[in-house]
């Protein structure tokens, strides 16, 4: 238990990571949207190649898996998977020197193509060592701790990049774009040196499954209901949820006059709105009683909160009437209390 308690909270550091980059896409938008002059269809390139890379990546995965004769992740184990997909990932941050310093959009989407590839094969490992990492009665509300882990990164992500490039100038640096996006590269090294040479490489099930077999299976797995009305469910939220935070700085401006130096912590607010609630869901995982679970439950919402004001706070930004977000958490919270930890009920409500 220890051995899986201490991959899980390593694991979760990676859920970090991936919220930063996902969330800092949405001060890339607006910077070079203004910084080249192109249109904002054009500008959605950003999220649509980092996002598509999944898609890739998952083909890939697949091809690879079928000439290997057996899953990916079966053969290299779940620690040397997610090494692989780091090292792919830093190769990526590389391409940002480029970019930031020829503002040249191109290598940008490049770079998230590539570090989205990374990602996906980072995540295929990562999301059932997580399961693994534990009691599998409480999978998913580790899962859901780690998406609140994730949504840290979301939340820092866009202050992050925005204070890189603007600093406390009105007018951005672009230059200065490559720098957390190094640092970020570089930590993605050292943690794929870490997993690579880790001796607790968990092997995924059913080793001696061959390729074949698996893809017959495919068909078989997706026609049950269950799979893909998740798999629709899925890919409806990530669409609302990426599609939603990339027009953000757009739609701030037009709508509240606020512009791209100032657009970030309306960015992180949002992605601060998910954290609250994944908290929430992730609370019976800190408690075996249930009154000391029913008071998490109250508890973690506003702790998220607190979180993300800090956060602000170090910034030193500031959101108009944010005392408002009191009355969607206690609404987030009296959900939660209703669907009684069933996910499916979470997800309705």
């Amino acid at each position: 238990m220890k051995k899986t308690t201490g991959i899980f909270y390593s694991i979760i550091g990676l859920f970090f990571f991936w919220g930063f980059v996902a969330a800092g896409n949405d001060i890339l938008i607006p910077i070079f949207k203004d910084h080249l002059h192109i249109e904002q269809w054009q500008s959605q390139f950003i999220s649509f190649v980092f996002y598509v890379a999944y898609t890739i990546g998952s083909i890939i995965y697949l091809i690879a898996s079928h000439y290997l004769k057996r899953d990916l992740l079966t053969k290299t184990g779940y620690s040397k998977g997610l090494s692989i997909g780091l090292f792919i990932s830093f190769i990526g941050t590389l391409l940002f020197i480029p970019a930031a310093n020829n503002a040249s959009f191109y290598a940008l989407i490049t770079g998230l193509f590539i570090i989205g590839i990374g990602f996906s094969l980072q995540q295929t490992a990562a999301n059932p060592m997580v399961i693994q990492a534990g009691d599998e009665a409480f999978g998913s509300q580790r899962l859901s701790l780690a998406g609140g882990i994730n949504n840290i990164g979301t939340t820092i992500g866009p202050l992050l990049v925005s204070y890189a490039v603007f600093g406390n100038r009105q007018t951005a640096r672009l230059s200065d774009l490559k720098y957390p996006y190094l640092v970020l590269g570089f930590l993605f090294l050292i943690i794929a040196i870490l997993f690579f040479q880790s001796k607790n490489n968990i092997k995924a099930e059913n080793d001696n499954t061959e390729t074949a077999s698996y893809f017959n299976n495919i068909k078989t797995i997706i026609s049950q209901k269950q799979v893909w009305m998740a798999m629709l469910a899925i890919f409806l939220y990530v669409g609302v949820e990426v599609s939603t935070a990339a027009n953000l700085a757009e739609f701030a401006k037009y709508k509240a006059n606020i512009n791209t130096g100032q657009v970030a912590p309306y960015i992180s607010l949002y992605w601060a709105s998910l954290m609250i609630g994944r908290w929430a869901s992730a609370s019976d995982i800190f408690a075996a009683r249930q009154i000391t679970k029913i008071i998490l439950k109250i508890i973690f919402p506003f702790l998220a909160f607190a979180l993300f004001y800090l956060i602000l706070h170090v910034n030193k930004k500031h959101i108009p009437h944010i005392e408002y977000m009191f009355g969607y958490i206690l609404i987030l919270i009296a959900l939660d209390f209703l669907s009684q930890g069933n996910a499916a009920k979470q997800l309705t409500y």
